[in-house]
């Protein structure tokens, strides 16, 4: 796994810093489309042949043809008296025999270098620390600006629910508060229920529509909304500690001071799961019992406004 983390990394490094670098490079080997690709075990080319790419993770490339690119992660590379456009090695050593030829750039990675006297590297023998640094901050960058994104798109989704749905979230929030074992049993129950029930439909032709509308639709918007309940019983738990005197007729503040608590503590593993598995389960009781109630409120209603109601079997 390792290997193949660091495979990754390497040839995500490569299309970033190595590829302008290729572009602007003296015309190499012809391209031939033939690729080499080896973890774990060794490559060796043989003189008179042509190759586009050697790769090779755990391994040595012994190189005696003509290669365009050759790649090494955690092993080593040996070019002798062949002539090659671009090497890049990560913690594996670079042995340039006599009459070996470089037309571009030796790029190292914790990688040493040794070349005979009459061998040319005609671009420069770079460390790749710097670039591997760049990567990480524009990766780091990248993923912080998502998550400030999710975090502000989060947040006006819970506001939305607390404007158009606060009784419905306060009611959950009453099941966390007076239930919390049944909301938590519930947000178990009903990801193992949904997870069989999508499956069951997926095996079938004419449930897989809607096995599918289940998986990708209403399944994440229901623990989506979870999350939010979540969020805002936070929110409200602690505003009442902070000013319990202040009674708040939607839970604006509690969506916002919620969430971004929720936010920064989902850092903390499980943390964020757990919470929203309470949400989840609230959500799920509420549904419940909004459902079996539905019937017994149209009596209700009816009998309040002069019609009989119907008679029990």
């Amino acid at each position: 796994m390792n290997r193949f983390l660091a495979a990754l990394a390497t040839l995500s490094l490569l299309l970033l810093v190595w590829t302008p670098a290729v572009l602007a490079a003296d015309p190499g080997p012809a391209d031939t489309g033939r690729v080499l690709i080896s973890t774990g075990g060794d490559v060796t080319l043989p003189a008179g042949e042509q190759v586009d790419l050697v790769l090779v993770v755990g391994g040595t490339a012994s190189i005696d043809g003509d290669v365009n690119t050759v790649v090494a992660i955690d092993g080593a590379v040996v070019v002798t008296g062949a002539q090659v456009e671009t090497i890049v090695a990560v913690r594996s050593p670079i042995t340039l025999a006599a009459g070996s030829i470089v037309l571009g750039e030796v790029r190292t990675l914790d990688s040493t270098v040794t070349r005979a006297p009459d061998a040319v590297v005609r671009g420069a023998v770079r460390d790749l620390s710097l670039d591997v640094a760049g990567l990480g901050l524009f990766i780091g960058g990248a993923m912080f600006l998502i998550y400030v994104g999710f975090a502000i798109a989060t947040i006006t989704a819970g506001l939305l629910l607390a404007g158009l749905a606060s009784r419905q979230v306060r009611d959950a929030e009453q099941v966390i508060s007076r239930e919390p074992l049944k909301a938590f049993g519930a947000g178990i129950l009903g990801i193992v229920a949904t997870i069989a029930l999508i499956a069951a439909l997926l095996i079938s032709v004419i449930g897989i529509p809607l096995g599918i509308g289940l998986l990708i639709g209403l399944w994440p918007l229901t623990a989506f909304i979870g999350y939010l309940v979540a969020g805002i019983w936070i929110g409200e738990w602690l505003l009442l500690r902070l000013t319990p005197a202040t009674t708040r007729r939607r839970p604006y503040v509690a969506a916002v001071l919620g969430l971004v608590v929720l936010h920064l503590v989902s850092v903390i593993p499980l943390v964020g799961a757990i919470a929203s598995l309470f949400g989840y389960g609230a959500v799920l009781v509420l549904a419940w019992r909004t459902i079996r109630r539905e019937p017994e409120a149209r009596a209700e209603v009816r009998t309040s406004i002069g019609m009989p109601a119907p008679l029990a079997s």
